[in-house]
């Protein structure tokens, strides 16, 4: 009996060592969690035994259990190096369309041939659909899907309004023989001008140009007209079929009229659409003639607000000429610059034309008993009985940790105590072959009574 019993206790120092081995050699193996051989006595005993005189009948290992403690964050300078603080887990399926989903905590992924995240092993990583505005379209673990990182452009949009803010001077002489000697090439035959580029269908750039010719104070006093031009062509605004729209130089190009009160504050424009008051001017197929669209119109707004002065409004103080706000909603032609993922895994795409596109958020997953977890290699486990179901959700609500984007987690093994460990395993080792040792020489002796 002695012997089982030693020999018992050599298998269970064997599984020790084996278990601080096992750590040790993984203390760089990111998201590894090390395991810990859990041990229990052995007693049988019948029916009619003395329990108090009954020794044990040796060690078992009961359990081999891993530790899901936090592991420290290493920071790198890749993008799609993921690591989460706190609990749960990222989602991986061998292939598209498979139903076989791994959890791990290791976030070394990249890109693959077809722009999908995966990991070093090919795993693609999951993430939930989102809308338009970011906001998750479902947190169902059925609904997500693997991570594609777009190859196409950044569409191009084209320029429908410029938002115009600016202040024109109040002591500004006027030009005489304005504005019908106004020409766009002769600085002196205007007072200002400001321009910007806009955008047609195609994403191709246009420089548009507003020119402001102060009014004759004698006539028309606080009046400034204002005409456009695009590329170095005049265009003509919209006429206001309730008014005289101003005309300039000798091709009588058609412009607007703004009026100012005495205090300097915007009261009116001509032409006064319908249309929320904005000038309108169509760019026509001698401007683009690349193909695009040629009924494109862009829409000049000067914010009036016939009510009450407005903050956002042009002005006509005594001061010099300013734009505090010269806007248009018009894109060029993107390309990819970067991707960004954020704490709550929300992985958007931005463009080098200044937009962003959300394309998914990452799926993180958690378990009821993560020590239930089927371990399958590749720092990576799988869904048992004892685990529970995976139970899906967002990062940083609920329960779930936060995903830290150029960040790794390290293996939450701490060499110092495994080393301790080592020894105390092999100590164990070593009694247990003495107590062997012993018994062999007990049934020596024994052997040799005659």
């Amino acid at each position: 009996m002695s012997f089982n019993i030693a020999l018992s206790g050599l298998n269970a120092a064997q599984k020790d060592l084996d278990v601080t081995s096992n750590n040790i050699a993984n203390v760089n193996t990111t998201g590894f969690k090390e395991s810990r051989a859990e041990f229990v006595d052995v007693y049988a005993a019948s029916l009619l035994s003395s329990g108090k005189t009954k020794v044990g009948d040796g060690v078992l290992t009961a359990d081999v259990a891993q530790q899901f403690s936090q592991g420290s964050i290493q920071f790198t300078n890749n993008a799609l190096d993921l690591a989460i603080t706190g609990n749960g887990f990222f989602a991986t399926v061998p292939e598209l369309g498979s139903l076989e989903t791994s959890y791990t905590r290791a976030g070394q992924f990249k890109l693959n041939q077809d722009n999908f995240i995966v990991n070093s092993q090919g795993g693609h990583l999951l993430g939930f659909p989102v809308n338009a505005d970011g906001t998750s379209a479902s947190v169902s673990l059925s609904t997500a899907e693997p991570i594609r990182i777009p190859t196409a452009s950044g569409a191009p949009q084209k320029s429908s309004e410029v938002d115009i803010r600016m202040n024109l001077p109040a002591g500004d002489s006027y030009i005489t023989g304005a504005p019908g000697n106004f020409d766009q090439d002769d600085p002196l035959t205007f007072n200002h001008s400001t321009s910007v580029t806009i955008f047609d269908s195609l994403g191709d750039s246009h420089v548009m140009t507003y020119y402001f010719v102060k009014d004759n104070p004698s006539t028309n006093p606080n009046e400034w007209m204002v005409f456009a031009g695009v590329d170095g062509t005049m265009v003509d605004l919209e006429t206001d079929p309730g008014a005289t729209n101003p005309t300039a130089g000798v091709a009588g190009i058609v412009g607007g009229r703004l009026t100012f009160s005495s205090s300097g504050d915007f009261i009116s424009q001509i032409p006064s659409l319908a249309d929320g008051g904005l000038i309108t001017t169509a760019l026509g197929s001698s401007i683009l003639s690349n193909g695009a669209d040629d009924t494109q119109t862009i829409k000049i707004d000067f914010n009036l607000d016939v009510l009450s002065p407005n903050p956002n409004e042009p002005t006509q103080f005594a001061s010099n000429f300013e734009v505090t706000s010269l806007q248009q909603d018009g894109l060029a032609v993107g390309r990819l610059t970067g991707i960004d993922i954020g704490t709550d895994g929300l992985v958007r795409a931005t463009y080098s034309n200044g937009t962003s596109e959300p394309l998914s958020r990452i799926a993180m997953v958690n378990f009821a008993n993560e020590q239930g977890l089927t371990q399958v290699g590749s720092t990576s486990w799988k869904e048992s009985i004892t685990s529970g179901e995976a139970l899906a959700g967002e990062g940083g609500s609920g329960t779930f940790g936060t995903i830290n984007s150029s960040a790794l987690e390290q293996s939450n093994v701490n060499l110092t105590t495994e080393l301790i460990d080592l020894i105390s395993a092999q100590r164990n080792f070593q009694a247990n072959s003495r107590a062997l040792e012993v018994d062999n020489q007990l049934n020596q002796t024994i052997l040799q009574i005659r």
